[in-house]
């Protein structure tokens, strides 16, 4: 087993020195902003947000091309049971006028029915 080695201050001091000097110099090294790799770098980057920016518009125009074109079923489906509803009721109505003829038609024999009985007893 390693025992533990007891470091003194002043080792200490200058190892967290090194490690300062070795982070700056890391530091320092890393190229600068006007560098051509940072600057091709930058581009692509932009490229690809310009890419995502147009993928995200074309999925957009997409889901408001499938709104209108739901919005349009919808309404061709509306107009459809509007005009069965007006069939319907152009049925209904022809159906009660028909009725009301044949209740009319009813009530004039009965009444005619009625006035030949009261005919035959006078």
């Amino acid at each position: 087993m390693i025992a533990y080695k007891k470091d003194s201050f002043n080792e200490r001091l200058t190892s967290a020195a090194k490690a300062r000097t070795a982070m700056l110099e890391r530091f320092r090294a890393r190229p600068g902003p006007d560098d051509p790799a940072v600057i091709a770098r930058q581009a692509e980057q932009a490229a690809i947000e310009a890419a995502r920016e147009i993928r995200m518009n074309e999925r957009k125009i997409a889901r408001a091309a499938e709104a209108i074109r739901l919005a349009e079923q919808k309404a061709a489906e509306a107009a459809a049971l509007e005009a069965k509803a007006r069939d319907d009721e152009a049925r209904v109505a022809e159906e009660a006028e028909r009725a009301a003829a044949r209740a009319i038609e009813q009530k004039a024999a009965r009444d005619a029915k009625y006035a030949a009985r009261a005919a035959r007893r006078r």
